[in-house]
């Protein structure tokens, strides 16, 4: 039975939950192409299934940030999701800020290394820093998820070189996490 994947691709293409915007680029667009990436090759692969939040550019979900994000976890809990992972681009007011790091409910949850996993192999495959796993309870996708769940802030938006590695080359985010995933999974 293949492993079901919900890919929340974080933010919507407008207000309300628009993300960050930097160096010409927007959070929203990235975080839905890496999505859709990443969604292709784990269709591609019969060990899983994979489903995501916005399968078109133009989806809104919610009327606000909090039945936007609502809606993303309602989705993955009514799908029966076994895995939840949310894709963001972090921002700084500092331009040199820089890596790639993740966010999980608890250092005890099965998220944990399988994030750890995916930083691993993102720095594979960009060559961006790893910032480390950090421990969020707070955070609404992690804690209202019915399933272990990981926040991804792939890079930084505000930092040009990182929004230009982003917006250019989504893919190569896409290959890397995917890449945790199967050597999370020990399918490698």
């Amino acid at each position: 039975m293949p492993i079901k994947i919900y890919i929340d691709q974080g933010h919507n293409p407008e207000n309300p939950n628009a993300g960050a915007e930097g160096n010409g680029v927007r959070e929203q667009d990235i975080s839905y192409e890496v999505g859709h990436a990443l969604y292709d090759l784990l269709e591609a692969d019969p060990n899983f299934e994979a489903r995501l939040s916005r399968p078109t550019p133009d989806v809104v979900l919610g009327t606000s940030n909090s039945t936007s994000l609502a809606a993303r976890v309602g989705d993955a809990n009514s799908w029966g999701a076994d895995w939840f992972i949310s894709l963001h681009t972090n921002a700084s007011e500092n331009p040199s800020a820089s890596g790639s790091e993740a966010f999980v409910y608890s250092a005890s949850s099965p998220a944990y290394p399988l994030a750890e996993d995916i930083l691993q192999w993102l720095r594979y495959e960009t060559g961006l820093r790893t910032r480390g796993v950090f421990i969020r309870p707070g955070l609404y996708v992690l804690r209202k998820t019915a399933m272990p769940s990981i926040l991804i802030e792939m890079g930084f938006i505000s930092n040009p070189a990182e929004a230009a590695l982003m917006s250019e080359e989504p893919e190569r985010f896409a290959q890397g996490i995917y890449q945790g995933i199967l050597q999370y999974f020990g399918l490698l």
